[in-house]
């Protein structure tokens, strides 16, 4: 994810520090603005998936599920052994096979103590993949505000798919419906009828949606 922010030497903090229409053509500025959002979406990515492992293995039922699988890897284990046993005449003495399950359970108690370190370094993870996202966030902002929005702003009203088709899909429609968002907090643009769930879903789910809706969504300026 760096080696893409660091392709044109730009990070946020030079961004927000320079002049973008003097610098930059507007051309120049979408390739930016996809190039940030690829990595917002990645971010977004990383993030889903960790907060996912965390539920499932620090969750409230997370105790049982490592129970099961410690339950499964004895299983795995007895089953390893009967093969060995069976296709390979690999028979251990009675006390091996004790000592090895002896050894599986420690190496599970130790695990079980350390699960709220483990869950630690998890969020840590959590938190940083939040922070990239609001940074690339941020980002696609500042390069909209020299690109995006004005393109908006002169061809109002304007529908997100009318955007999409102009912008020959480079953007995802969900990250399109969010930075135009901002444009409507900040009372610059107004939004018309748009169905419930795409103003509360997160953009990985709300982009598959968006496709059905895209042509019905118009912005306007007030500008």
């Amino acid at each position: 994810m760096s080696s893409v922010l660091n392709n044109d030497g730009l990070i946020a903090k030079d961004i927000s520090n320079q002049n973008l229409d003097e610098g930059l053509q507007r051309a120049d500025l979408y390739k930016l603005l996809k190039e940030r959002e690829q990595c917002w979406w990645q971010a977004r990515q990383q993030l889903i998936e960790r907060q996912e492992k965390k539920m499932f293995w620090y969750g409230d039922n997370s105790l049982f599920m490592w129970l099961l699988w410690q339950l499964v890897g004895y299983v795995v284990v007895a089953m390893v052994l009967m093969l060995l046993n069976n296709f390979l005449n690999v028979s251990l003495p009675l006390w091996q096979y004790v000592a090895l399950f002896v050894l599986q359970t420690v190496f599970f108690i130790g695990m079980l103590a350390a699960k709220g370190r483990l869950e630690n370094q998890l969020q840590r993870k959590i938190d940083n993949n939040e922070l990239m996202s609001e940074e690339m966030l941020n980002e696609m902002v500042i390069l909209a505000e020299d690109s995006l929005y004005p393109d908006v702003h002169a061809k109002s009203p304007i529908s997100l798919k009318q955007l999409d088709d102009y912008l020959d899909g480079q953007l995802h429609l969900a990250s399109l419906q969010c930075l135009l968002q901002k444009e409507v907090d900040a009372g610059r643009l107004i939004i018309g009828d748009q169905p419930l769930e795409m103003g509360v879903l997160p953009p990985e789910l709300a982009d598959g949606d968006l496709n059905e809706h895209a042509d019905e969504i118009f912005y306007k300026s007030t500008l």
